[in-house]
């Protein structure tokens, strides 16, 4: 069994329903699913019947796959990252950093954003030892160069994929110092600074597990994040799986199109 966790509110769909599918091609193994979600002002979490509508596509292919929802609105309520609340990033960015409050989430479990597409085979990444490891990740592409604790040391990592050891991350209270960091100091990416500043014993994996620029021919997740462009012009760009024509225009990537005639079939439907 492969254990994932996402999390996010109703925005998020399009997205989970490409990477589950991504995930779902590339194992043999059973997945399960954890969509973390909250009631937070001025936000809609993600619903129910969309969950029941992923594990019918999910356990069409496997029926051992499965999707659970998980509401965690009330120890987010008892403990909000006010510090941290009207950045430019949603409040459900910080949302995984709940997860050790939540009994039902299993020790292991594989984080992934919304905007991440599996690639190839990634069990052996998955059960890869953890023993006394707080959590694994990938260096973050721009932020290695912009953030870190020593000149010689780059070790930022990117918090769009990370492998988690719940049961370490209980024992060294990582999560509970991370949510009293963003309930009282403003921070750029509050959930990823709190991290790599508070860690204790984390592994940077290679690039290849978390490709956040271009993919390679041997890469297993790619992460569609923002980056920046020098060509005709020094700009960002943003370009998210579910932009379909955005993919092929701006990217010129074709690689998913297989997902993508899936996803574009399917959305109508788990919208209602």
């Amino acid at each position: 069994m492969i254990n994932v966790l996402y999390c996010g509110d109703a925005r998020m769909q399009d997205g989970l329903l490409i990477s589950m599918l991504s995930l779902i091609k590339h194992t043999h193994e059973p997945l399960h699913l954890y969509v973390m979600t909250a009631r937070i002002k001025g936000f809609e979490p993600i619903s129910q019947t969309t969950v029941d509508f992923l594990q019918t596509q999910a356990q069409r292919v496997d029926p051992k796959h499965q999707v659970t929802r998980i509401d965690a609105t009330d120890v987010f309520a008892a403990a909000p990252p006010t510090a941290n609340l009207d950045t430019i990033f949603t409040p459900y960015c910080m949302l995984r950093l709940y997860a050790d409050l939540l009994p039902d989430l299993p020790d292991r479990l594989l984080y992934l954003d919304t905007d991440v597409i599996a690639r190839r085979r990634f069990g052996d990444f998955y059960h890869q030892d953890l023993a006394g490891v707080e959590f694994v990740g990938v260096l973050d592409h721009y932020g290695k160069w912009f953030f870190h604790h020593e000149m010689a040391t780059f070790d930022y990592l990117n918090s769009g994929m990370l492998l988690l050891n719940l049961k370490q991350i209980r024992l060294t209270g990582l999560f509970e110092q991370c949510r009293k960091r963003c309930a009282t100091q403003q921070m750029f990416m509050p959930d990823q600074s709190a991290l790599n500043k508070l860690a204790v014993v984390k592994v940077i994996a290679p690039r290849r597990f978390n490709e956040q620029r271009k993919r390679h021919a041997n890469t297993v997740f790619q992460h569609f994040t923002t980056s920046f462009r020098l060509f005709p012009w020094i700009h960002t760009l943003t370009v998210k799986p579910w932009q379909v024509q955005a993919m092929h225009d701006q990217l010129h990537l074709h690689d998913y199109d297989d997902l993508l005639d899936i996803y574009t079939r399917l959305a109508p439907a788990m919208k209602g």
